[in-house]
């Protein structure tokens, strides 16, 4: 039987260009009564929706209405086995690691366990439109198995891996050099390729891993240059010292890394803030991308990274929850916690760039182009947007003067009642429609 391919109506939102690298209003493609053709799992046109019926008269159609089709978004930096300690109180990061994720996470050794977080977190992923991730997941690989599992039988696109941690944990959380590099090898052979998953080689940062781990990491990493490699920089100043302390004959924290192979394209660095004018460079040079945490950021204290200075710079950035120091799994909110965290630094970022960081500037901070874009050839996910979803939102829509006006309304007051349907490889994921 044919495949006519499914039509979607709505309005369309994407991008004609970088919005941190043109104007942002020139950078919006926006469509009142526009389109989409999905067939095949991917988009294969956007355009005006008369022109696309009358094309293709065959399709199916499924009429959003006043609705806002966009790409679906994409997190590119959370840690799944921390859904369930999401908004616990009153840590900064480090006692935050003892007291909250540690023990936590000493539970994901169980499969039973780690599958039930596993459904529990691509659930709460997709309520809120979110089709594409980049997830740490704990030391044990059954936490790998459970959550790269229970993508594939969905259907999404999931970048995740075991952690790489030797030192400085828990017992029962610790592996070794060796045991880090094997397990993690052996993952990536089991996983690498299927469906739609990717894997990051994923040493959790340096004070946990000593030099002869990150060696390791490095050497998966170069061995594989098809993976991500994910870790964390400068999230907080607790932790540089840290860092100079265990690693004194290092520049800084970044040249850590560098040392070890772990600074180039793939590479996605979480957090970022604190960061010194040579390791900005270097980060634009090497090809590394950064993970923006604003709501962990805000919420365990840790700083306000300057997203306008490492783009300026050439620095790739994506925007991420970082759940379950994050403490929303709302893209949406997480949005708006980027615009309050860039007005305190005095430079407000523009709803076009801030939607721009929640799709294709984390889909190119995962290398994982096929995500995040509005456009023919690009994976059929999708997230429809309702302006009217709550009272206080449909009336803020009603008087927006502008597509730039309705987007920050959107995201400044909208929350997962907002995300009224997401499809991901083409295939109704959240809603009735279709």
């Amino acid at each position: 039987m044919a495949d006519h391919g499914v039509l979607l109506l709505g309005r369309t939102f994407g991008f004609r260009a970088d919005p941190f690298l043109v104007p942002p209003e020139e950078a919006i493609d926006w469509r009142e009564r526009g389109a989409i053709l999905l067939r095949g799992g991917l988009i294969e046109a956007v355009g005006e929706a008369d022109e696309l019926i009358a094309a293709h008269p065959q399709a199916r159609r499924v009429d959003c209405g006043r609705r806002i089709l966009a790409a679906g978004f994409v997190d590119c930096h959370n840690h799944y086995p921390q859904t369930r300690i999401i908004a616990s109180w009153g840590a900064r990061l480090i006692d935050w690691l003892n007291r909250y994720t540690f023990p936590e996470e000493m539970r994901f050794g169980d499969p039973a366990y780690a599958a039930a977080v596993a459904e529990d977190y691509l659930d709460l992923l997709l309520a809120n439109g979110i089709t594409a991730a980049s997830a740490y997941c704990t030391t044990h690989p059954e936490s790998v198995d459970a959550l790269f599992a229970a993508a594939e039988r969905r259907g999404m696109a999931m970048t995740a891996g075991k952690v790489m941690m030797d030192r400085n944990a828990p017992e029962g959380l610790i592996d070794d050099a060796q045991r880090g590099h094997d397990e993690s090898a052996a993952l990536i052979a089991r996983w690498r390729g299927r469906g739609r998953l990717a894997y990051a080689v994923t040493p959790r940062f340096a004070p946990t891993s000593s030099p002869a781990q990150l060696e390791a990491a490095g050497a998966l990493f170069a061995a594989n240059p098809d993976c991500a490699m994910q870790t964390h920089l400068s999230e907080q100043t607790e932790e540089i010292a840290w860092v100079r302390r265990l690693y004194p004959e290092e520049a800084d924290y970044l040249a850590v890394y560098e040392r070890f192979g772990l600074v180039r394209p793939g590479a996605i660095m979480g957090h970022a803030i604190h960061l010194e004018p040579r390791e900005i460079a270097a980060l634009a040079a090497r090809g590394a991308a950064v993970a923006h945490c604003p709501t962990s950021n805000a919420f365990i204290g840790s700083g306000l990274c300057d997203v306008m200075g490492l783009k300026a710079a050439g620095v790739e950035v994506g925007l991420a929850t970082d759940v379950g120091g994050g403490s929303s799994f709302s893209m949406l909110a997480t949005m708006r916690a980027a615009y309050e965290i860039g007005q305190l630094r005095g430079a407000a970022l523009h709803p076009a760039q801030l939607f721009w960081l929640a799709t294709e500037g984390s889909a190119r901070a995962m290398r994982r182009p096929e995500f995040g874009r509005l456009s023919p050839g690009a994976a059929a996910d999708i997230v429809a947007l309702d302006p009217e979803a709550t009272p206080v939102l449909a009336q803020r829509s009603a008087r927006a003067e502008s597509p730039s006006d309705l987007l920050f309304a959107l995201l400044i007051i909208g929350d997962d009642r907002a995300v009224a349907e997401t499809w991901a490889g083409g295939v109704a994921m959240k809603g009735g429609l279709g």
